[in-house]
């Protein structure tokens, strides 16, 4: 930790760390594979998920073939029934992105690799579009009605749609490459993060971990554990953070990068629109590291 930093350092422990190996023909291909516990907390979450969005289209049913039916309808149960089944959708939706950061999908399976990350968003369209349609064409309601239900009904599957899109969906071969990243560079399968930031960071002497942050800690733990906290991605700028915080050489950067294939280390990182913010630099740095979105306040 540098040495302005008065930050305490919480250890994020797991049972055993996840394995990380290298197969394929070519002998260079990273598989990543989730802990026992992992798989089975993820598979916990995934049930929790399926109960939630099958209790919503019960609800949606419920709806459609008893309350619509009703002369006159009763209004303030459709929109009850249309906010609870948004909560229910938007719950099941956070529980199986959860699920997924504990236990993800591969990119070679294209098919269920889409499916299984935007599955939230898929079932919040099964939970509401055939209600709001329904309630468009029902004949026992005016045409206020029919604005504010149906309004109400567009409104809720927006939002719930919204929570169920996976906008960083992760996948074995990120965890993989990122593992394979700091176990190569530091020896360790070990990254650092802090509760507001989005990205995880290879030491904990960088600028962004050491910012003030919601509960003044910086957590520290596997690859594994860093997305199972919520985040992202290890920072798109861990070479000059190496060089200029962690105390590598560029030599051993270079090195790394060559054994997974990363390419240049000259090669500019692609810059996220809410990392525009520069991060603190030291008066010995030559390159800036990457900002963390959610930590400059």
């Amino acid at each position: 930790m540098s040495a302005a930093s008065k930050k305490k350092v919480v250890r994020v422990e797991e049972p055993k760390a996840p394995t990380s190996t290298r197969s394929g023909a070519g002998g260079d291909e990273p598989v990543w594979t989730p802990t026992p516990e992992a798989k089975a907390k993820a598979t916990r979450l995934r049930w929790v998920s399926w109960a939630a969005w099958i209790v919503a289209i019960g609800l949606e049913a419920f709806a459609i073939f008893w309350v619509l039916k009703q002369v006159p309808v009763n209004m303030w149960l459709l929109i009850g029934i249309i906010v609870v089944t948004g909560v229910l959708s938007v719950a099941g939706s956070l529980c199986w992105k959860q699920a997924n950061r504990l236990d993800p999908a591969s990119k070679r399976d294209t098919a269920r690799f889409f499916v299984q990350n935007q599955l939230g968003a898929i079932m919040a369209f099964v939970a509401f579009l055939p209600l709001i349609v329904m309630i468009f064409l029902n004949k026992n309601m005016d045409g206020k009605q029919k604005a504010i239900a149906g309004g109400v009904g567009v409104v809720v599957l927006l939002i719930a749609a919204a929570f169920g899109i996976s906008y960083q969906s992760p996948s074995q071969e990120q965890y993989a490459e990122e593992t394979n990243i700091v176990q190569q560079l530091t020896g360790e399968d070990l990254v650092y993060w802090t509760k507001s930031g989005s990205v995880f960071h290879v030491c904990e002497a960088v600028p962004d971990v050491n910012r003030e942050s919601q509960d003044g800690q910086i957590y520290e733990g596997t690859v594994a554990a860093a997305h199972e906290a919520g985040k992202d991605r290890l920072t798109k700028r861990w070479e000059s953070e190496a060089v200029n915080y962690c105390g590598y050489t560029q030599e051993q950067v270079d090195a790394v990068l060559a054994g997974t294939g990363g390419g240049s280390s000259e090669e500019p990182a692609e810059q996220d629109p809410a990392e525009t913010e520069p991060a603190e630099t030291d008066p010995a740095a030559t390159d800036p590291a990457e900002a963390d979105p959610a930590e400059t306040e």
